[in-house]
């Protein structure tokens, strides 16, 4: 079984679980009312650390690093904006604390199963 995310966006928290037993869990900010988090099960199909920041410049509002999901145009990513974490704020993508995101991104690899519920 490996491993697999959970999100839960009513608790605003993701889970990580290894062969189905949780091994850790992380704060995080969804979308809001008028652009909801989509829920389902999806995939991580990429890992982007400093996504779309030119080197030297400031970072991007996705943070430190983005893992794409298999809904085109939605990821797990960081933010710019800390105080965000634990809120109704995105467009719709899963936003974590920086330090978090990392942490994350070196426990998953592409292919790991995100399971998003309400």
């Amino acid at each position: 079984m490996a491993r697999s995310i959970k999100v839960s966006l009513s608790k605003r928290r993701l889970t990580l679980f290894d062969n189905g037993k949780a091994i850790k869990s992380y704060p995080v900010g969804v979308g809001k009312m008028t652009t909801r988090t989509p829920t389902g099960t999806f995939k991580i199909i990429n890992k982007v650390p400093n996504p779309g920041r030119r080197p030297g410049g400031p970072m991007t509002v996705y943070g430190t690093y983005w893992m794409g999901l298999s809904k085109k145009g939605y990821g797990i990513h960081g933010t710019t904006n800390p105080s965000s974490i634990g809120k109704l704020v995105s467009k719709g993508c899963i936003r974590m604390h920086n330090k978090d995101v990392e942490d994350l991104a070196t426990r998953v690899s592409i292919g790991t199963e995100v399971k998003i519920e309400p």
